[in-house]
Formats: structure tokens, sequence, C-alpha cells
């Protein structure tokens, strides 16, 4: 027998459903959770927009906007969809910030289809932290799903059928997510259980184990890999596997949210922004962006960071096809890294604009300037930019 098991508390599963709408289906997945883990502990929230009345559901409609709202249920019925939408979003994320600072929580899950979805992922994101297990099941999972996921953890399982009504393949499809989030919140408290173990045994509190790791993060993309793999081997060759951690960011738009988001919460205690490359999607309008603040988080939060502009020569794009006329037009060099990716070569006046905006930021928000370098390599940002390709 698993020795944490002996002292675990029930596992905490946190279900979130419109249940004016998903009902049925939301308390079979609650019994299938059930059925692998009799004394779990279910907190069913309802965040439709009709009330319904139920024993299975933890926290009705109306408790939810009482407690987490200023919004009553006969001024929702009210409302237009897109303000039920915002209301319902904003009571949800103040609910699982409540639940989740009050008490123990394994595993997040919801059904949903578009509107369900938006309104659960948002939620699961502004209100709860990384590795804490989020899963939904939706009928949105199969395509673009960044406006679900972002730069968070979520795992998002294709519903095959919409989620109206019984029937073997939906709920083959909600037994399956039942098992996962069950395996997931069993391995999430499993892992909590052994750091508290860990860190109150005195038996276990030698040095090195008291001596706090280093959490060093690193942009990176495929075409600055070589550098990357050569910096992280002299980071660890130098400072040792027991004093630091390398966190590699993928700079596709959400790697550098991910990794500015840690850095909002002090998680990484130093960064080397080798790859910037997604404030060339931002200045010349690529599919990779992080938005119009990145490289604010670390220069607000003062911590040590490099600054380069690697990749910053090229713009990302998805296949061929998807590639602006207006690059053709005017004769851009292309790159297809892959079926998936085509890079654009940048022009004078872009690698101009991406500078000036890196300087910007550094200008507005550095806090403290003697730990920040900015590297800028003279032999080429990229493989394709060195001199004879």
């Amino acid at each position: 027998m698993d020795s944490h098991n002996e002292t675990a508390a029930p596992l905490s599963i946190v279900i979130l459903g419109t249940c004016d709408t998903k009902l049925c289906e939301l308390l079979y997945l609650r019994s299938q959770i059930l059925s692998h883990v009799e004394d779990a502990s279910i907190t069913l929230i309802d965040v439709g927009k009709t009330p319904i009345s139920n024993p299975a559901i933890s926290i009705p409609q109306n408790d939810l906007l009482s407690n987490h709202a200023s919004t009553s249920p006969s001024e929702l019925s009210t409302m237009a969809r897109s303000q039920v939408m915002q209301t319902m979003t904003e009571a949800a994320t103040a609910c699982l910030k409540h639940l989740y600072s009050k008490t123990a929580i394994h595993g997040v899950i919801s059904i949903g289809g578009s509107g369900g979805t938006s309104l659960t992922s948002t939620a699961m994101r502004r209100a709860l932290p990384f590795l804490l297990p989020k899963l939904i099941v939706s009928t949105m999972a199969s395509g673009d799903t960044s406006p679900f996921v972002g730069e968070s953890d979520i795992t998002l399982m294709y519903s095959i059928v919409d989620i109206a009504g019984s029937n073997g393949i939906l709920n083959g499809v909600l037994g399956n997510a039942a098992g996962g989030i069950v395996g997931m919140a069993h391995a999430f408290q499993k892992r909590q259980l052994s750091e508290s173990q860990n860190h109150d045994d005195p038996t276990t509190q030698t040095a090195p184990r008291l001596q706090k790791k280093l959490k060093i993060g690193i942009t990176m993309f495929g075409v600055t890999t070589p550098c990357v793999d050569t910096i992280r081997h002299h980071l660890l060759t130098t400072l040792g596997l027991d004093s630091c951690e390398i966190y590699i960011f993928h700079a596709t738009g959400h790697g550098g949210r991910a990794m500015e988001r840690l850095i909002s919460s002090s998680a990484l205690d130093a960064i080397i922004d080798l790859t910037t490359s997604e404030v060339a999607d931002e200045i010349v309008g690529g599919v990779m962006s992080a938005g119009p603040h990145r490289l604010k988080a670390g220069l607000v939060a003062g911590i040590p960071q490099i600054i380069s502009v690697g990749a910053c020569d090229l713009v990302n794009f998805g296949p061929r096809n998807t590639v602006p006329q207006r690059f053709l037009d005017e004769g851009r060099k292309l790159y297809e890294h892959n079926a998936s990716v085509t890079l654009v070569r940048t022009n004078v006046d872009e690698c101009k604009r991406i500078g000036g905006f890196i300087a910007e930021k550094i200008r507005e928000y550095c806090k403290r300037p003697d730990l920040v370098q900015v590297v800028l390599p003279t032999g080429g940002i990229s493989p394709l930019s060195k001199r004879g390709e």
C-alpha cells in the first residue's frame, strides 16, 4: 500500500458547469468520478444563467451570485448573453479563488460548448495556479484552442459529439474524463504530500536540500536552440544540478506569456530572454505575438536578466498559403520551417521598430538597471541571417 494514501485527506475535485443546460451530463460526470473514488469530496458549481435546484449541486447559482458577484439572479435574467457571460465568469473566478485559498483542491473539471468552455477556461486561468490539474471536455477542443488555454496548463478533451443528452459516445468520453481528472488529482495530491513530508521530516533536512535552487528561465525557438543548449549546458555545469533549475519557454506567444506570468508570481529568479521574436510578431503582425506588454514583467520585477534579439529577423505565420499577400508582393524571403510554420524575413524598417520596442520597454519599466544587460550578436540573430545564408 502507498504510504501517502494512509495519511491523505479525501480527494477534492471541483466540477464547473451550466446546470440549466447540462445538468444530466454533469451528474453523470460526477457519478463517474465517484465510481473511481467513493469518498471523493466533489464540489459542483452551477455557472448557468437560470437557477436550478438539485441536491448534488454544492454551490447553486443563487449562492454563487450572492457571494461572489454584485448581480442578483433576477437582474441576470434580463441581461444580454455577453453580459451574462461576463458576470458568471467573474463570479466563477472569484469563487474558485476563494475555494483554493480556504480548502484543499486537487483538480478542477468542466464540460461545455463554446460558451461554457470560454467561461470556465477563463475562470481556471485567472483563479488557479500552474500544475493544479484542470480539464475541460469541450466541443471546441479540436481547432484553435488558444483562446481557451492561453498560457495556462489547461487540458482540453474533445467531446466528439455535442454535450447534449446521453449516448454511448458521450458517456464514454465523460467516463474517460472522470478517470483522467481522478488520476491527475491523485498525482497532484501525492506530490503535495511528498513535498510536505520532506519539508517536515528533520531527517531529510540536509544542507543540499535546504539550499534553494536558483530558477532560471530561457526563451527559445527552433532557430535559437543551439545557442540555448550551449547556455543551458554551461549553467548546469557551472552551477550544478543541485543549485539551479532551467526552464525553457518556447517563444510561440503563449511561451512568453507563461514565462512572464511565472515572473509576476515570483516563481523565477532570473531570465535569459534570448529569443524575443514574439516582439517581431507583435510589431509586424505575425501569429506568435505575446502581446504589447512583452518584456515588462521581468523589468518591473527587478530580477537579473539578459535580453537579446534572437530570431527577431523572422515573423511567424502558418502554412505557406496563410502568409499575407503583401509580403509576397514585396518579394520578401520566405522560409518553410515546417508544414505548419512559415517564416517571413523582416525588413530594415521593421527591425528598427523591433529594436525601438525593446528599448522603450527597458527605459519605461526597468527597476534595476544594474541587473539588466542587453546583448546584440554581431554574427547573425538566427541561423538564417548568418553571413552566407
